[in-house]
């Protein structure tokens, strides 16, 4: 089945690019374009995309805003963030609002449509530069915390989700996860599943910020 695919940016000729990239692909579908957020939230509730390809500065609704909007309800499509601006802010903004991933526009086309199929198949995907951005400011607090007002979140998980909840953390794949166990690969995805939905996550990017977040992984420090 194809991967349906709404594409959002305000410059058309960057728009009308990535739309030519992405229906030249057998397996996916450009549904829909836009370059207004809001306008890119009505269109995901008529077209019912898989993944949504969301610039962040825009005119009128920004890409962030649109991405909060279209995530809320936890059934909407997973949005991977698109953008020009290398900006931490932005980086973990999005990731806050449930954005499943996180490309710059200068990636190669195959690391575009390969993060388009990632995504679609329910995992996040981020720039190698913002993955390693990203431990680093959880590493020097620049990273706030989500408030603990509520029992810890993975109270309710077994004792092998929670460490593969912490190997996921780590930036391990299902494989290498199961090599390190000794298990199948298909095990491990089952027990990634569990976890996710235990957790109340979209996918791996959202359970590696809370992991962060609870302070169950520490960064290597050099």
């Amino acid at each position: 089945m194809s991967v349906r695919v709404l594409v959002v940016d305000d410059q058309r000729v960057v728009r009308a690019g990535f739309v030519a990239m992405l229906d030249a692909e057998p397996d996916l579908t450009v549904v829909g374009e836009t370059g207004d957020g809001a306008a890119a939230v009505e269109l995901a509730g008529r077209l019912a995309p898989d993944v949504v390809l969301m610039d962040i500065r825009m005119p009128g609704m920004d890409g962030l805003t649109a991405t909060g909007l279209l995530t809320a309800a936890g059934a909407g499509p997973r949005v991977l963030v698109l953008t020009t601006f290398d900006l931490d802010e932005y980086v973990f903004r999005a990731l806050r609002v449930g954005a499943s991933g996180f490309l710059l526009k200068d990636a190669e086309p195959e690391e575009l449509l390969a993060a388009v199929r990632v995504v679609a198949a329910g995992d996040g995907m981020l720039a190698p530069t913002v993955t390693r951005r990203l431990i680093d400011a959880f590493a020097t607090g620049g990273v706030v915390a989500a408030a603990a007002d509520s029992p810890s979140p993975v109270a309710g998980l077994t004792p092998r989700e929670r460490e593969v909840l912490l190997l996921v953390a780590s930036g391990l794949s299902n494989g290498e996860i199961a090599t390190r166990l000794g298990v199948a690969t298909g095990t491990v995805k089952t027990h990634v599943n569990g976890l996710l939905a235990k957790l109340g996550v979209r996918d791996r990017v959202q359970a590696t910020i809370l992991a962060y977040d609870l302070g169950l992984v520490r960064p290597r420090v050099p």
